[in-house]
């Protein structure tokens, strides 16, 4: 079983922290079902992962796995638990700090609650190698922040004419005013490799013209109906349907992950607290 082999090959793990936000222009391209299933593959392969539900306030995450949490971030930024408390054990051992739904409150953190935050994560006692930002859709100051604090930032399109724009969007505001210079693109929802390269092809042309960024072609993911069924199971597809050629996929995209180097200098001195955080005591 997929799940018991990342039992096996977690105790192997070398842990090589790594801060990942995964966000998107628009929604609807199946951001957090990639979250989900890079995160499920991941696990696969010895490592150890936590996914933070980065939609503040409209978080769906746990509902995709089927699960109903007791507790959310709200609790923890409201000083009522720690985050060892609200974090959730997912499929094949993944852990998953959820956030709440419908909580107008939390669309906008405030600069205490993002040090709250930051602060629990350094009382973390769960050790973590990949650490996965589901970050909301659009450029809310929420979505931008989670960026920004990220060592990769893999954006998520569609080959819709609208995710395009607002792919070229968010990667547009977080170079002009955030200096991220460096962007991955991840391509869902096409027939093949072929139509996922003409996407790169068609941003690359307009950030090239008018932005001072590289966009890296990350990978692609087919249209799979099994990877449809999985979403209505509450499932991963990988965990489901390990064999589809969605999960196929995924488990490429995870092995290109933990392949990437460890930037040495962080982006800023937000970045360096997770990178702080986040590295092993010896």
């Amino acid at each position: 079983m997929l799940c018991d082999k990342a039992k096996d090959q977690s105790m192997k793990s070398v842990h090589l922290p790594r801060v990942v936000a995964v966000t998107s222009g628009k929604g609807g391209v199946g951001k957090t079902n990639v979250v989900a299933n890079l995160a499920i593959s991941l696990t696969s392969i010895g490592k150890s992962v936590l996914v933070l539900d980065a939609d503040l306030g409209l978080g769906n995450i746990d509902v995709l796995f089927g699960i109903i949490p007791k507790y959310t971030l709200e609790h923890v930024l409201l000083g009522e638990r720690s985050l060892n408390e609200v974090i959730i054990t997912g499929p094949c051992g993944i852990q998953i700090l959820p956030t709440s739904s419908g909580t107008e409150d939390m669309t906008h953190l405030s600069s205490e609650q993002k040090l709250i935050l930051l602060g629990e994560i350094d009382r973390l006692d769960k050790p973590i190698d990949i650490f996965l930002i589901d970050t909301g859709a659009g450029i809310s100051s929420n979505v931008l922040y989670f960026n920004t604090v990220a060592q990769e930032i893999i954006v998520v399109a569609s080959p819709e004419p609208t995710s395009l724009t607002d792919a070229y969007a968010i990667m547009k505001v977080l170079s002009t005013h955030h200096g991220e210079k460096r962007f991955k693109l991840l391509v869902n929802m096409v027939e093949d490799e072929r139509e996922a390269k003409e996407v790169f092809h068609k941003l690359t042309m307009v950030s090239d013209k008018f932005l001072d960024i590289a966009i890296e072609y990350l990978s692609y993911v087919p249209r799979d109906e099994y990877l449809r069924k999985a979403v209505c199971q509450q499932k991963g597809v990988v965990e489901l349907y390990p064999t589809s050629k969605s999960s196929l996929q995924f488990i490429k995209i995870a092995k290109n992950v933990v392949k990437w180097p460890i930037h040495d200098f962080p982006k800023g001195n937000v970045q360096f607290m997770w990178k702080k955080l986040l590295m092993p005591q010896t």
